[in-house]
């Protein structure tokens, strides 16, 4: 079992950037998949960004070109760096994993119920 714990949620103006992490424990993270999702109020929850088996990042179309998806193996962490943020970007945030099957990660991508661990979630605010 892996435990995930995010930061780096905050405040922001429109056009600036935060990074968020994801620090993974209690397991060895090269063994799961990761992926970001992100709640507004009155919303679903909605992926993000997720990493594929072979390290190639993925993301929904709505933050494409301004966020980035990227691992330390070594820290047992991952990284959400969001740039030109937009008051549509204001959310929950949470860092999610699934493990790994016969070390794919396909079958996760922005699918919410193919994750099977969350973290306890980061707020991110977007001001004009």
């Amino acid at each position: 079992q892996v435990q995930l714990v995010e930061s780096g949620g905050g405040s922001v103006q429109a056009g600036g950037s935060l990074r968020l992490s994801c620090l993974a424990s209690g397991d060895t993270y090269g063994a799961y998949c990761m992926a970001w999702f992100r709640q507004a109020p009155g919303k679903e929850r909605e992926g993000v960004a997720h990493v594929n088996s072979d390290g190639t990042p993925n993301y929904a179309d709505s933050v494409k070109g301004r966020f980035t998806i990227s691992q330390d193996n070594a820290k047992s962490s991952n990284y959400l760096q969001m740039n030109s943020l937009k008051p549509e970007d204001t959310a929950m945030y949470y860092c999610a994993s699934k493990r790994k099957v016969l070390g794919s990660c396909i079958g996760g991508g922005l699918t919410l119920s193919a994750y099977s661990y969350w973290g306890q979630g980061t707020q991110i605010t977007v001001s004009t």
